[in-house]
C-alpha cells in the first residue's frame, strides 16, 4: 500500500521562509489549498499555520475548511458557476469574478439571506484564462460598483497557468494601472491588487515585484519549496515536506 506523509517542521520551516519575505515587502498573502484535495489530517497542520486566509478551486474543500476553522477566510479561487452560487455564499467569503450576470445573482441571493459578499475581479493579462479584458473594464464596474450586497475588494490576475504567459513588471504595472482608472472614474477604493502566485514569487526575491502589488496566493512553493518560474529550488527552503511511501513490489533487469 502506498501512502503520502507530510513534514509538519519542514512545512512550518517553507512558511516561515514565506511569511518572512511577503512582511519584508509589505505584502498580505493566503494558502492555496487544493493540492491537499480536502483531506482533513494535512488540512489540520495548514490550518494551524499562523495564517487566516485559505483559497481553493474546490466548494467541496472550501466546506471543510470552514468546519475546520470557522473564523478563517476562505477564498473561491476561479469563476463562480451559476449553479453553485448557493454553495459559494455558504462556504465562501470571498470568489473570484468576471462575469456581470454571475455578480448580479449572486448579489441577489446576498440580499435574501442577509449577507455581504466579497469579491475580486480578475482582469485578462495575457493568459487567455479568465479574466474582464482592459478595453471594457470601465463599463464592467459600471455595471457592478452599485450591486447591493456586494463589496468589491480587489482586482487580481491568473498567469502561467493555462498558455505560459509569465508574470513581469509590466504587467503587474498594467494591474496597478487597471485599478487606478476604476477608482479614479468612479471615486471607489479598491483595496487589494492580487497580482501573485507562487509563479510570481521570483520578482519579489529579484527586486522587480512593484510595492503596488500587495496580494499573493500561495500553494506551490510553500508546499514544494520551487522557484515556479525556472523549476528550481528555492535556497533555505523544503522540497520535502510531502513523501511518497511505496513498498517495491518487483525490482530486476529485463532485455
Amino acid at each position: 500500500m502506498s501512502i503520502v506523509t507530510l513534514n509538519r517542521d519542514k512545512l512550518i520551516q517553507n512558511f516561515n521562509f514565506l511569511q518572512k519575505l511577503f512582511s519584508e515587502n509589505n505584502i498580505e498573502w493566503s494558502v492555496v489549498t487544493k493540492v491537499l484535495c480536502g483531506n482533513e489530517t494535512f488540512l489540520k497542520e495548514v490550518l494551524s499555520l499562523p495564517i487566516d486566509e485559505f483559497c481553493d478551486s474546490r466548494i467541496s474543500n472550501l466546506e471543510k475548511i470552514k468546519v475546520l476553522s470557522p473564523n478563517s477566510q476562505t477564498v473561491y479561487i476561479k469563476p463562480v458557476p451559476l449553479t453553485f452560487v448557493e454553495d459559494i455564499l455558504s462556504y465562501a467569503d470571498v470568489s473570484f469574478n468576471t462575469e456581470i450576470n454571475t455578480l448580479k445573482l449572486i448579489s441577489q441571493k446576498a440580499v435574501s439571506i442577509n449577507t455581504v459578499h466579497k469579491t475580486v475581479i480578475m482582469i485578462e493579462m495575457g493568459e487567455l484564462r479568465e479574466g474582464v479584458v482592459r478595453e471594457r473594464l470601465l463599463d464592467f464596474f459600471a455595471k457592478v460598483k452599485d450591486l447591493p450586497s456586494i463589496k468589491i475588494v480587489g482586482i487580481g490576475t491568473n498567469l502561467t497557468c493555462m498558455n505560459g504567459v509569465l508574470p513581469d513588471y509590466g504587467k503587474m504595472k498594467e494591474l496597478y494601472e487597471c485599478r487606478n482608472e476604476v477608482e479614479q472614474m468612479f471615486g471607489i477604493d479598491i483595496p487589494y491588487i492580487s497580482g501573485g502566485a507562487s509563479v510570481a514569487i521570483p520578482l519579489i526575491m529579484s527586486g522587480e515585484m512593484p510595492e503596488y502589488i500587495n496580494h499573493f496566493r500561495v500553494g506551490e512553493t510553500l508546499f514544494f519549496g520551487t522557484n515556479v518560474y525556472d523549476h528550481s529550488d528555492i535556497e533555505g527552503m523544503c522540497q520535502d515536506v510531502f513523501k511518497l511511501h511505496a513498498e517495491i513490489i518487483e525490482i530486476k533487469e529485463k532485455p
